[in-house]
């Protein structure tokens, strides 16, 4: 395809209900889109990095700026592109794999359009429908919480993820556990809030039949997680130290992990997610899609993504109102046991509503080439 225009478009979306993390509280998202404009069609893509650099090192306003400034002169360059020949382009510009993957995921969703294909037949999924799981943010108090997690069960989610951090953990577990027994699907997620001298209190976590602890230590701490598995039953899971096929391969290798959270931006887009899924399946690691609190044109791509058949375990991704009181695109919804559907459309099989779109922009910048 020839590119004719890129458009980055930011969008400010307000949240339902504040979603706080063990780094930071969020109350609305600072959306940065980009729409490719080819001579056969054009795509739409979210990245995925939030306003500050609290998760990752990348946030929106550097994402903006490299993908203006050093990714799109490097795609402009090129004659013709396809979305394979989008990584080995910007490979010179080292790391921003949130910004790289919005744009090839642009790219992939023109390319896709124009030939009529999904992009959950493209990737290779099996699935028809995910199992939608929900993350539950700290609360001030335990009622609180419960409540919370009450509606979510009650809105048919097939698992229940509480967000936990140094003295959020054992007493919001057991309370979730004595309040709805051992027959929820649950799940713990730390997001690096821990260090290695904190093994034996996360050991005390084993008693609630855990599905999960999700990346308790700092993301560069791959030998701690591996000690720390020998410490705790219950199964780690990697999230922000996966952000390649050869972290992942290095985190299995080093039997660091029990489970991978695969984050297509936080890899660097869907085709290297793909090999994420591919190389854990052959290493017999089970997979889940997880989420960055996407508007409707992330989420339908990470449904397509999590269709394939290693995502054996339950999402991350909600419905659209368990965020957004309007979605950038016709919402996402979720059955009353708990499943949404995969878009069967060409490409990300959405895109987004023009006068919500136009509501909810903030500022539109073109670059040609």
């Amino acid at each position: 395809m020839n590119i004719e225009a890129v458009e980055l478009r930011r969008v400010a979306i307000p949240l339902v209900s504040p979603f706080r993390t063990s780094f930071s509280t969020q109350t609305r998202r600072d959306v940065l889109l980009v729409r490719v404009v080819t001579d056969q069609a054009e795509g739409w893509a979210e990245c995925v990095a939030i306003a500050d650099p609290l998760y990752s090192s990348e946030y929106t306003d550097a994402a903006h700026r490299v993908i203006a400034d050093h990714l799109l002169p490097r795609l402009f360059a090129a004659t013709r592109v396809n979305a394979d020949l989008v990584a080995p382009l910007l490979r010179p510009v080292r790391g921003h794999r949130m910004a790289k993957a919005a744009v090839e995921t642009a790219v992939l969703d023109a390319q896709l359009k124009a030939s009529g294909v999904s992009l959950s037949s493209h990737l290779g999924a099996t699935a028809t429908h995910v199992d939608s799981g929900v993350s539950v943010s700290i609360y001030d108090e335990i009622p609180a919480l419960l409540g919370a997690v009450e509606s979510y069960l009650l809105a048919g989610y097939r698992r229940i993820k509480l967000k936990i951090q140094p003295g959020w953990d054992i007493e919001p577990v057991a309370a979730v556990r004595e309040r709805f027994g051992s027959q929820i699907c649950l799940q713990v997620d730390a997001n690096s809030a821990y260090t290695r001298s904190d093994a034996r209190h996360l050991a005390t976590l084993d008693e609630f039949g855990l599905l999960m602890i999700e990346q308790p230590l700092d993301e560069e701490d791959v030998a701690g997680h591996a000690e720390l598995a020998r410490i705790v039953r219950t199964p780690i899971c990697l999230d922000e130290s996966i952000v390649s096929a050869q972290t992942a391969y290095e985190a299995i290798r080093a039997d660091a992990c029990a489970i991978i959270n695969i984050k297509p931006g936080r890899v660097g887009g869907y085709l290297e997610a793909r090999r994420v899924h591919d190389l854990c399946a052959a290493a017999g690691i089970p997979v889940w899609a997880g989420g960055m609190l996407e508007t409707g044109i992330g989420r339908s791509a990470n449904l397509a993504l999590a269709g394939l058949p290693n995502f054996t375990l339950p999402s991350d991704i909600s419905a659209s109102d368990r965020y957004f009181q309007q979605d950038l695109t016709e919402p996402i919804t979720m059955s009353a046991d708990g499943r949404i559907e995969i878009p069967k459309g060409p490409g990300i099989g959405v895109a987004p509503i023009p006068h919500v779109l136009k509501e909810l922009t903030v500022s539109t910048q073109v670059l040609k080439p």
